[in-house]
C-alpha cells in the first residue's frame, strides 16, 4: 500500500488548516473543527509546543509526549486527514486518519485516531491523554518499532550441499535503555567503527529500549576494539553466525556486505536497516531479496518495565530462502584444485553436455571480482579447429576421407603461416590427422574453400557469438571474419576475428559431444537460456570427435585419465603479450575448457592447460588431484611437449606434436 495519493490529499487539507489556524491563532477556538484542525496541523508540522496549546493538558507534558512519539517511531513524516466530528452539548468527538512514514526501509503506518473535546472558558480544547496519539496507547506506555530479521539463506549446489559458510562474526550493537545519550553514544560507536552514524541512529531511536540492537557486523574483531566499544554507555557485542563467505567459486557466489570492512552504509543504496546483510556481487547480489528476505516489522507498545504490552500494527516479512544452483561441489573442488599449479591467472569451466548446466566455474586468482571464466575475451588458437573442421565438412571443402595436405608453411597475402613446431605431415593426411597433430597450415590452406560465412555459421551453431545469457554477466564470444584472405586463414586457427570465453568453449565442446548445443543454466529456477536451432550434422560431428579422440590418445595421452575416453584439443597462442594455453574437450557427460595465462618466457616446455586438465580429470575420477610436487615439478617429462625437429618427414614426423604440445 502506498501513502502517496493520500499524502497529496492531506496536503490540500493542510492548506485549509493553515487558513483556519491563522484566523484562530489569537482567539479561543469557536468550534471543535477549528480546534482539531489547529492541533493536527501543529502536530503534523512538528510544532509540538503549539499543538500542546490546543489541549487541556499540561503543555510541557503534551509537548514531551508528542516529541517522544516522533522519536520512538523514528518518523520521517506524519500526515493527517480530518474525519467525522460529532458534537453533543459541550462535548465533541473527532476522528482523524494518520499516515506515519516510519522511514527508509520501513513501511508506512496508516491508522484511525480519535480524540474527545470539551468546550470551556478558553473555547474548544482537546482532552489530553496518551490515547490521542493512538487509541490503544495507555498511561505509562510508550511506542516502539520492533524488527525480526530473517537469517540469510543459503546458496546450494545441485545436490543441496551448502556453498556458503556460516561465519562467526561479532555484532556491535546497543541496548538503548542503557544509553545516557542515544545520539552521542551511537555517533561515538559509528566513529570508532568508521561507519555513517545516521542509519545506525535511525534504528536505535525507534527500537524497543530493552532489546539488543545489532548495528555493525565485524569478522575477526580484536579484543582491543571490543573493549573500546564496551566503554561507551549502552554498547555491547554478541557473537552471531551469518552465511557470508563462499566455500567455492567466489566470483559466482559473490560477496556479502554487513561487516564494517564492507562499509554497507556508504556502498549500498537501498532500503536497508543497519545490521542487514546485502549481496554486493554475484548470485548474492542478483538474488538478494530471496536470500535476505525482509524483516517482520511491528509497531508495539511497551510498559514501564520495557515489556511489550500490545502490537498495534504488523507487517509480515518475506522469509529468506535457498537458491539451488547447477554447480556440483565435487566438480567445483576438482576445478579449483587443478588451477593451483598455474604460474599465473587461469580458469576452468565445466558443463553438462546433455543440458548445458554449469557444473563448475573456477579462477586461479580466487578473487570475487575475477569473472574472466564467464566474460573473458580470448583468442582460442588451435582449439578453434573443432569449429573449422565442422565448417570444412559442412561446405565440402574436405570430406572425412579426402586428403588434406599439411605442409611446412603457407603464405597467404602478406602473412606466412608456419606450424609452431616447424614440422609437417607426410603421406596424404586427412582432416582427422590434421586435428590429431594440430596442423595449423593444413587448416590455413583450406580457408578459401570454407569461406567466412560458413565459418561464422558453424561457430554460431556451437553457440559462439550467439545470443544467450545467465543471471551473471557472460560473453558468448565474438566471431567477426571478413573476406581478407590472410585474416580468414588466421581465423581458421582461432588467431583473428575470434574471441571466446572459457564458458563459451566448454559449451561448444558440449555441443560436439551431445550433437546439440544447449543454452547454459546456472540457477535451476531461472531455467536455461533460449537455444536456437543447432542443425549439427551427426556424420560430420563423428569425424570431429574422431580427431579430438586421437588428439588425446596419440598426442597428449597424459590427459586420458579415468575409465572413459577423453576427447579434446590443446593449443597455445599469444594475445597482448601473454601466452594463452588452452585445453578444450569432454569426457562422458562433462565438457570443459581450461585456460592458463602464462608469461611467454615460461612456456617453452610445459603446457599448463594440459597439466591442469589432467589434474581436473584426476579429481573427477578419484576425488583427489595430482599432488603439488608433481604438478610443480621443475623438470617435467618432455615427450608430449618437445617440438618436432625441422625437416622431419614420414610417420615419425606425423606422430610428433606439431604445436609444441
Amino acid at each position: 500500500m502506498s501513502p502517496r495519493p493520500l499524502g497529496r490529499k492531506i496536503a490540500a487539507v493542510s492548506s485549509g488548516l493553515i487558513v483556519a489556524l491563522s484566523l484562530a491563532a489569537c482567539t479561543t477556538h469557536p468550534s471543535p473543527e477549528v480546534a482539531v484542525r489547529s492541533f493536527l496541523l501543529a502536530w503534523q508540522d512538528g510544532n509540538h509546543a503549539e499543538a500542546a496549546r490546543n489541549t487541556n493538558g499540561d503543555p510541557e507534558e503534551v509537548e514531551r509526549a508528542l516529541t517522544d512519539a516522533h522519536d520512538q517511531l523514528d518518523l520521517a513524516s506524519i500526515r493527517f486527514d480530518l474525519g467525522r466530528i460529532s458534537t453533543e452539548g459541550g462535548s465533541a468527538t473527532a476522528e482523524f486518519g494518520a499516515t506515519a512514514d516510519l522511514g527508509i526501509g520501513d513501511p508506512v503506518w496508516n491508522y484511525t485516531g480519535e480524540m474527545s473535546l470539551t468546550n470551556g472558558p478558553s473555547g474548544w480544547l482537546i482532552d489530553w491523554s496518551p490515547s490521542v496519539i493512538h487509541p490503544d496507547l495507555g498511561e505509562g506506555e510508550r511506542l516502539a518499532v520492533s524488527y525480526e530479521i530473517e537469517e540469510r539463506g543459503q546458496i546450494l549446489d545441485r545436490s543441496g550441499e551448502p556453498l556458503v559458510s556460516a561465519d562467526s562474526v561479532t555484532a556491535f550493537g546497543v541496548l538503548p535503555a542503557d544509553m545516557e545519550d542515544k545520539e552521542a553514544g551511537v555517533t561515538e560507536l559509528a566513529e570508532l567503527l568508521d561507519e555513517d552514524p545516521d542509519p545506525l541512529l535511525n534504528r536505535v531511536r525507534s527500537a524497543p529500549p530493552e532489546q539488543f540492537q545489532p548495528l555493525v557486523l565485524i569478522r575477526d574483531a580484536d579484543n582491543a576494539l571490543m573493549r573500546e566499544a564496551g566503554n561507551i554507555a549502552g554498547v555491547d557485542t554478541q557473537e552471531v553466525e551469518v552465511n557470508l563467505s563462499p566455500r567455492v567459486a567466489p566470483f559466482v557466489l559473490g560477496e556479502v556486505a554487513g561487516t564494517a570492512e564492507h562499509r554497507v552504509s556508504s556502498r549500498v543504496a537501498g532500503p536497508y536497516q543497519a545490521g542487514d546483510t546485502v549481496g554486493l556481487s554475484g548470485l548474492q547480489n542478483i538474488f538478494q531479496q530471496e536470500l535476505a528476505g525482509t524483516a517482520t516489522t511491528q509497531v508495539v507498545t511497551l510498559g514501564d518495565d520495557g515489556e511489550q504490552t500490545d502490537v498495534l500494527e504488523a507487517w509480515e516479512g518475506v522469509r529468506s530462502g535457498g537458491i539451488e544452483t547447477t554447480l556440483d561441489l565435487a566438480t567445483q573442488n576438482a576445478a579449483e584444485n587443478a588451477l593451483e599449479s598455474l604460474p599465473g591467472d587461469g580458469y576452468v569451466v565445466a558443463v553438462d553436455t546433455t543440458n548445458g548446466e554449469v557444473l563448475a566455474a573456477a579462477n586461479a586468482s580466487g578473487s570475487a571480482a575475477d569473472d574472466g571464466a564467464f566474460t573473458g575475451a580470448y583468442a582460442p588458437g588451435g582449439t578453434f579447429t573443432m569449429v573449422s573442421a565442422l565448417a570444412a565438412l559442412d561446405t565440402g571443402a574436405v570430406t572425412a576421407d579426402s586428403p588434406m595436405p599439411c605442409g611446412f608453411q603457407s603464405e597467404v597475402g602478406d602473412q606466412v603461416f608456419t606450424n609452431p613446431s616447424n614440422g609437417f605431415l607426410a603421406e596424404n593426411p586427412t582432416l582427422v590427422r590434421n586435428m590429431t597433430y594440430l596442423c595449423t597450415v593444413g587448416f590455413v590452406d583450406i580457408a578459401p574453400e570454407v569461406g567466412p560465412e560458413a565459418l561464422t555459421e558453424a561457430a554460431a551453431r556451437l553457440g559462439l557469438g550467439a545470443d544467450w545469457q545467465l543471471p551473471l554477466p557472460v560473453s558468448s564470444g565474438t566471431v567477426d571474419i571478413d573476406d581478407d584472405a590472410a585474416e580468414l586463414a588466421s581465423a581458421m586457427v582461432g588467431d583473428h576475428g575470434v574471441q571466446v570465453s572459457p564458458l563459451a568453449m566448454a559449451l561448444a565442446a558440449g555441443a560436439v559431444a551431445d550433437g546439440s548445443w544447449h543454452g547454459p543454466t546456472l540457477v535451476r529456477e531461472e531455467g536455461p537460456a533460449p537455444a536456437g536451432s543447432t542443425e549439427l550434422d551427426e556424420a560430420h560431428l563423428e569425424t570431429v570427435r574422431e580427431g579430438l579422440r586421437d588428439a588425446v590418445s596419440l598426442r597428449i595421452p597424459e590427459v586420458n585419465v579415468g575409465e572413459e575416453q577423453v576427447f579434446g584439443q590443446a593449443s597455445r597462442t599469444e594475445q597482448d603479450g601473454t601466452a594463452l594455453h588452452w585445453f578444450v574437450g569432454y569426457q562422458g557427460d562433462v565438457a570443459f575448457a581450461v585456460l592458463a595465462e602464462v608469461d611467454p618466457e615460461m612456456s617453452q616446455w610445459q603446457q599448463y592447460a594440459v597439466t591442469a586438465a589432467t589434474s581436473f580429470l584426476d579429481g573427477l575420477a578419484n576425488g583427489t588431484t595430482v599432488g603439488d610436487e608433481s604438478l610443480a615439478a621443475e623438470d617435467p617429462a618432455p615427450p608430449a611437449d618437445l617440438p618436432v625437429e625441422p625437416g622431419l618427414e614420414g610417420e615419425q614426423g606425423a606422430e610428433a606434436d606439431l604445436n609444441g604440445n
